[in-house]
């Protein structure tokens, strides 16, 4: 049975729209008219025991909306999930102990108090054996870099180590299920690099079931193989990430460094020109031409260089995302 299963889950809220000036107010008292806000349409996905998924989308998309209903935070409108053979939304005690969400922009430490006093207080609420918290404790301490941290106070820690935590904070009740919305947001570049190795090994040795959602392509492009991508509630992709770059970048990039200068005649016979320098070109040309384009650069010119890349793939999640909204 999959981890996490979600079937036609809906979730739309109602905002009051308030009528302009006074006499607006009042009858807005008495007769009110709302919007409705469609944040998630009939989201439905599965993922297995053990997977590492991204859940792309643009801010307001769904998908914050979509992890509080996995979380039981919130109730849907209509459809149906299943977390570890759990509805969410009933919020059992047995479902709670197991599942975890980590939100980067939201803290779940007390903010005057040490990290190891909130580490206590989640023990006990959790009921984790002394011996095996401390285990824990000292584990994911040693694997994030932040064991001499412990002691103090959680306003005076860097936001690299407040978000450090924060994960700690989510994984010592042992979650076999785990929620991430966002948990690079603010990092400089080497506490990126350090949250994704650490969320790469954890996944890897506990076998735990990871969603995670990222404006950071760098996070997703390193850590999973799968890829949800959600606009305007609704999904319109779910699959493998080479497949994504295959199906929506028919293009790839070749980066040529040559002797002496290429004529722009030959290099418009050969795909489309991005960037030249003097001794520089910088070409897009379909992936079915990509060898035979080599070849007769080789042939033709006196080449120093060669590079062949794949089209980044947060331009491709940005090029998707505005066909999508055309």
């Amino acid at each position: 049975m999959p981890a996490v299963v979600a079937k036609n889950l809906t979730r739309i809220f109602k905002s009051y729209r308030k009528r302009p000036g006074f006499w607006g107010g009042v009858v807005g008292l008495v007769c009110r008219e709302y919007d409705r806000i469609e944040a998630a349409a009939e989201v439905s996905f599965e993922i297995e025991e053990g997977e590492l998924v991204g859940f792309l989308g643009p801010n307001g998309a769904g998908k914050t909306t979509t992890l509080k209903m996995l979380a039981g935070l919130l109730h849907p409108t209509s459809g149906e999930a299943r977390v570890l053979g759990h509805v969410p939304w009933e919020r059992r005690d047995e479902y709670r102990r197991r599942f975890a969400l980590v939100m980067g922009q939201k803290n779940q430490l007390w903010w005057d108090l040490p990290a190891i006093e909130s580490f206590e207080l989640n023990r006990e609420i959790y009921q984790v054996a002394p011996r095996d918290f401390q285990a824990r404790l000292d584990e994911l301490t040693g694997l994030l870099e932040v064991r001499d941290k412990l002691r103090v106070m959680v306003r005076e820690l860097s936001l690299g180590e407040r978000m450090k935590m924060e994960i700690i904070a989510s994984l010592l009740h042992a979650p076999s299920v785990l929620f991430l919305d966002e948990p690079t947001i603010g990092l400089d570049v080497i506490s990126q690099r350090k949250v994704r190795d650490f969320i790469r090994h954890y996944n890897t040795t506990r076998q735990v079931t990871i969603l995670l959602t990222s404006h950071y392509m760098a996070d997703i492009e390193e850590l999973c193989d799968r890829v949800i991508i959600i606009d305007r509630g609704r999904i319109f992709y779910d699959g493998r990430l080479p497949e994504l770059v295959a199906r929506f970048a028919p293009h790839k990039l070749v980066q040529v460094v040559s002797r002496q200068p290429i004529p722009e005649e030959a290099l418009r016979s050969l795909g489309e020109i991005l960037e030249r320098g003097e001794s520089t070109v910088r070409l897009r040309v379909p992936r079915d031409r990509v060898g035979a384009v080599c070849r007769e650069l080789f042939a033709r010119f006196m080449i120093e260089d060669l590079a062949i890349e794949e089209i980044p793939v947060e331009d491709i999640v940005r090029e998707i995302f505005g066909q999508a909204r055309r």
